[in-house]
């Protein structure tokens, strides 16, 4: 799971005002809709204990002009503390549970689990010419990851720096071959410089299968072709975009097979090696305590999901009793959700957090994690 969203809530104390809306978009009065949902909402949040401020930077983001077609049924989340409105994000769709909530923690879970794990795709729009490369990271974001253009002109070697546009280094009469091994030379390059996890091929088949063959055998692994679109962006869009969903929901899952792989390895004692999996809330909140989570599972039910842990501002502060925190030096803890203070101190410590949606492949309780080695150090 990617965290860069968050990390303006995971570093940020609280209290915190978290808001989960269901906006249905009409055709008429679309402003009344509005009008009466962020009543109904600030309403709530004062009433389970929210400030003034925040409770009007919540009412003025909900009434704000939005530019959505009518008809349409959406979902955002906003987080706010001390009068602001820190994330106001869209959601994939609308919200599982429409919820507004005052606590200690954000409650960013929810969020989490609508998102998904959100793998990283490079996008190589093809012909016998050229490609233009995106890299598809968040939903509905897309960047610019360079060109590969068959020129008529003599050869030349690009420098490291000029990867925005690749050019064929042979004369005009370059074979096809040649321009699908550039082709594939600079979608390694922006495989490697992206973070990518997966790669989608668009265009003409014999195109696709030449640079196919190219590649790298580790890119070959995680490299899927459509049948749909050409190096037009527009062609076939929504065939194509259905084909690049069906490659991330694979990579997703493939994923979180290997973390729950790991995960079950690393809970088995094995002699003298020391246990690489934690599991249960006392030995989950000693593990974040201290930093040694290295992933963070999280399962969408269990009964340590939505168990109570008691929290303070720091990321760090986070005890299975109350009185932990007092002797640490923190006078007045609160409860929050096992789940979000997990995630807050773990993503703080540069964990990977990975919602788990398979039940049968959950931790028991619905929460566990994998465990840095002693000798490794947390980031930063």
């Amino acid at each position: 799971m990617r965290l860069s969203l968050l990390r303006p809530v995971i570093d940020r104390p609280g209290p915190w005002a978290t808001v989960y809306a269901d906006i249905q978009h009409g055709t008429e009065d679309v402003e009344k809709e509005q009008e009466l949902l962020a009543s109904a909402t600030t309403a709530q949040l004062f009433a389970l204990g929210a400030d003034e401020a925040t409770c009007g930077a919540v009412h003025e983001a909900l009434i704000a002009p939005r530019r959505v077609e009518p008809g349409v049924h959406t979902g955002r989340v906003l987080f706010a503390a001390d009068g602001v409105v820190v994330l106001d994000t869209p959601l994939p769709g609308p919200p599982a549970t429409p919820f507004a909530a005052w606590g200690p923690v954000p409650r960013v879970t929810p969020l989490l689990a609508a998102v998904g794990d959100d793998p990283v795709c490079l996008v190589v729009r093809l012909d016998r010419t050229g490609a233009d490369l995106s890299v598809l990271g968040a939903p509905a974001t897309e960047e610019d990851a360079g060109r590969a253009t068959g020129a008529e002109r003599p050869a030349h070697r690009t420098t490291a720096a000029d990867r925005s546009e690749r050019h064929v280094r042979t004369p005009a009469e370059s074979t096809r071959e040649q321009t699908a091994g550039e082709i594939a030379d600079a979608t390694r390059e922006a495989f490697e410089s992206s973070g990518a996890e997966a790669i989608v091929l668009i265009g003409e088949a014999r195109e696709r299968h030449l640079v196919h063959e190219r590649l790298p055998e580790p890119l070959r692994a995680v490299t899927y072709e459509s049948e749909h679109g050409a190096r037009a962006p527009g062609a076939e869009h929504d065939l194509v975009e259905r084909d690049i969903a069906q490659v991330r929901a694979i990579q997703e899952r493939e994923h979180e097979v290997a973390v729950t792989d790991r995960f079950r390895t690393g809970d088995r004692p094995g002699g003298q090696r020391a246990r690489r999996a934690a599991s249960g809330i006392p030995e989950l909140v000693e593990a974040a305590r201290e930093h040694r989570i290295d992933t963070l599972l999280v399962g969408t039910h269990g009964a340590d999901v939505a168990r109570q842990v008691w929290v303070g501002p720091g990321v760090d502060q986070l005890a299975v009793r109350g009185t932990e925190l007092v002797g640490l030096g923190e006078d007045h803890p609160a409860c929050a959700r096992a789940d979000d203070a997990l995630v807050r101190s773990a993503a703080a410590s540069g964990a990977e957090i990975v919602v788990i949606r398979d039940p049968e492949r959950a931790p028991e309780g619905g929460l566990g994690a994998i465990l840095r080695r002693t000798e490794e150090a947390p980031p930063g």
